[in-house]
């Protein structure tokens, strides 16, 4: 036969042989890689988590900060929407799941496991009820549409998944690659992991009845037969570098203009306490600058009152008569590190957990520990601040009766008292958490120009309607009677 004829004969069975493959298995690229070790997924995660959640916004909102070129809506508790932007983190997040199970990287999963409760509970404390058991699986089962799942069936996943977690890390004895959080310590990563199952529990207070949850004896369970933070060392905290896409968010930050000032709540508050704090968060006003007031007279500080109209404001602000933020916070590239949850906080749920009667202990002890916390952590890293705010100064700040929790003999004042220095530490820490516990238990009080207006929640994202309408839809009825408004109270407050 031909040579020719040979050749068109092979070619002829290759093109044959070839086409009756799927498109699928031929148009794969060799140098892209359907699969990842989650190492090289978790420091991105990390990063993201422990920066979420934060911004101005929530300072707004606890009175910290005020707005003198603008209405701010925060600031009068006028928000509308918020975002789903959280779910495009946890996709990352069950990428790495996905991988650690199939590596059988236990530590992975358990992180994992851990992010997805803290993006979960924030979402949930945003919203209500929102996509739980089905979101996140449109690549794995096709669910594009996932339902709502109940605010309560959200918190019992949350509460499962830490419980998971710690049970996870318990066995992991290798170091953790790609964790920059504790430098691949599984057994640090379990003490946060249980201090939030703490916070979680605490969140649900107001369900103490509710067996299902049993947020009391799980509470006095956790205390007591599982690692906690010891110390201020074991902080869950994302430390900056002075290396581009390391640095602190604020860092150069334009939000810090000219319009924005310190809220005279919470100066005020920092004032009846005589809390040194005040001047390492804050600046003199300009005119006690120029008067040569120095930086430890509490006089030398005054703020917005953020009830009266915003142009009021400004105009003291020009007379050089409000603080500033102070400035380390937009030109110290480093500045301090993010607290996703820590040693403080910890102590002041401790604290709170034993005024409650859900454990036993000292809860001086506990509410002392977290004001000192508090102050170290600002002597660590506010440069050339640390002889304000050094352990003899918070000493003399504790022996204080305004500030003595034995100062006060009921339950509800020694709750306000918790929740009040819990407040004050969370000047750029802790998100939302002081506006919940303000919802949770009223303390702290926060001036309103309309009393009668409480914001308890964000409307969901407008793209919701659009795209998984039947479901949204659903959920505003069974919530809220069909009215989707930042004025309804959701489960967890009910």
């Amino acid at each position: 036969m031909n040579s020719y004829i040979l050749l068109a004969l092979a070619l002829f069975l290759a093109f044959t042989n070839s086409s009756c493959r799927k498109l699928s298995e031929i148009n794969i690229n060799p140098n892209e890689s359907k699969t990842t070790h989650p190492q090289f997924l978790l420091t991105k995660i990390e990063w993201d988590a422990f920066n979420s959640f934060k911004g101005t916004g929530p300072l707004y909102a606890l009175k910290m900060i005020v707005q003198t070129d603008g209405e701010n809506a925060n600031q009068i508790y006028a928000w509308q929407r918020s975002d789903f932007g959280a779910y495009n983190n946890l996709r990352n997040v069950t990428k790495m799941i996905e991988e650690g199970e199939r590596m059988a990287l236990a530590e992975y999963v358990a992180i994992g496991k851990f992010i997805r409760a803290y993006y979960f509970y924030n979402l949930t404390l945003t919203f209500g009820d929102i996509p739980y058991s089905e979101a996140l699986k449109g690549e794995s089962a096709g669910l594009l549409t996932p339902k709502y799942d109940s605010q309560k069936e959200v918190f019992l996943g949350i509460l499962k998944e830490l419980e998971e977690a710690n049970t996870l890390l318990s066995k992991v004895e290798a170091r953790i690659d790609g964790d920059i959080i504790y430098n691949g310590s599984a057994s640090q990563w379990r003490k946060m992991v249980n201090a939030y199952r703490l916070k979680v529990l605490m969140t649900l207070s107001t369900k103490e009845g509710d067996a299902t949850i049993a947020p009391k004896e799980t509470f006095a369970n956790i205390v007591s037969s599982q690692p906690l933070f010891t110390g201020s060392g074991d902080d869950g905290k994302l430390v900056y570098l002075d290396q581009a896409g390391n640095r602190y968010p604020e860092f150069n930050s334009s939000g810090y203009g000219s319009g924005m000032y310190v809220d005279s709540t919470y100066i005020k508050r920092l004032q009846d306490l005589k809390d040194a704090r005040l001047f390492v968060l804050f600046t003199r006003t300009p005119e006690a600058a120029k008067a040569g007031k120095p930086v430890n007279d509490f006089k030398a500080y005054e703020g917005g009152d953020p009830v009266k109209p915003y142009g009021q404001v400004n105009e003291k602000a020009t007379k050089g008569l409000v603080s500033k933020v102070a400035d380390r916070f937009t030109k110290d590239a480093t500045n301090e590190p993010s607290i996703l949850i820590g040693y403080a906080e910890q102590q002041f749920l401790l604290a709170e957990a034993v005024v409650r009667g859900w454990i036993s202990g000292d809860a001086n002890t506990y509410y002392e520990e977290g004001i000192k916390s508090g102050f170290k952590f600002y002597e660590n890293y506010a440069k050339n601040m640390a002889s304000y705010v050094n352990e003899s100064v918070a000493n003399t700040y504790l022996a204080q009766s305004s500030v003595k929790l034995s100062s006060v003999s009921t339950t509800e004042a020694k709750l306000e008292r918790i929740l009040m220095q819990k407040y004050l530490r969370s000047f750029h820490q802790g998100g939302w958490t002081a506006y919940f516990d303000h919802l949770r238990t009223g303390y702290p009080e926060f001036a309103k120009s309309n009393k009668n207006h409480i914001a308890y929640r964000w409307m969901y994202p407008a793209g919701e309607y659009n795209n998984n309408s039947a479901n949204v839809s659903a959920a505003i009825a069974s919530q809220f009677g069909g009215s989707d408004v930042t004025t309804a109270k959701p489960w967890w407050l009910k």
